[in-house]
């Protein structure tokens, strides 16, 4: 979502002392919060409350979530009892994954987030009601929910020109694999360290690549999200 696509929002979320504020898009599958301070929710800290209350009512539940998800969202998932399962991004995958593990609910950072009992189909409203009923429960705003869990640091989508996107993805591959870090290709190229990650991936219609980086801290957030750049650009 374009930041200045919520700014009429997040103003009268302020100005109106409101308790949240919600963006849908045209067809209202995709579904963005507002918290009462008038900061922007991601998908994937939005896919980690829908789970927790999911999972109280759901015990020991699978739940799905894509690749660019914050390392939140599983770790979430199993501390309220859940079990995680990773898919790559799009709702196909998703979908598949959820019928194989009987999951009760998918969710993307893109702001989709699916449900076994609506026919697994996509529902923004649905997500919704479940964050709202989780305040309900807890008795607290949508900020002091996130405050324990929204603890990382996201880039965001980075996108890059690039005329082999198969040529760069093994060069970078190729740089990080003498540094002991995860790596896997669920979906394009995905490094692990214990304080930062990164997924690189293709474009289905563009010459693109795609980066995500989410690190621990702002800094670190900051300098790896140059390096990885810099390789993919140079």
């Amino acid at each position: 979502i374009e930041p200045e696509n919520i700014r009429d929002l997040q103003r009268t979320v302020l100005e109106a002392g409101c308790d949240l504020g919600v963006a849908f898009d045209g067809d209202a599958d995709r579904m963005f919060l507002i918290d009462e301070q008038g900061t922007f929710i991601s998908g994937d800290m939005t896919t980690a409350m829908v789970a927790i209350q999911m999972l109280k009512q759901h015990p020991d539940s699978a739940i799905v979530y894509n690749l660019i998800c914050s390392r939140t969202v599983p770790e979430t998932i199993e501390v309220n009892g859940g079990r995680p399962i990773r898919s790559r991004v799009g709702h196909s995958f998703i979908k598949a994954i959820m019928r194989e593990e009987d999951a009760i609910f998918g969710g993307e950072h893109s702001g989709h987030f699916y449900f076994r009992d609506n026919w697994y189909a996509d529902s923004g409203l649905i997500a919704l009601l479940t964050v709202l009923e989780l305040m309900s429960d807890d008795g607290q705003p949508l900020s002091e929910i996130l405050r324990p869990i929204d603890t990382r640091f996201r880039s965001g989508e980075i996108n890059s020109e690039v005329i082999d996107a198969a040529a760069v993805i093994a060069r970078i591959e190729e740089r990080y694999a003498g540094e002991g870090a995860t790596i896997d290709h669920l979906d394009g190229l995905t490094v692990g360290f214990d304080d930062w990650w990164f997924n690189l991936r293709g474009s289905n219609t563009q010459p693109l690549l795609r980066l995500n980086v989410e690190a621990e801290d702002a800094p670190l957030l900051k300098e790896k999200s140059a390096e990885v750049l810099d390789l993919v650009r140079s």
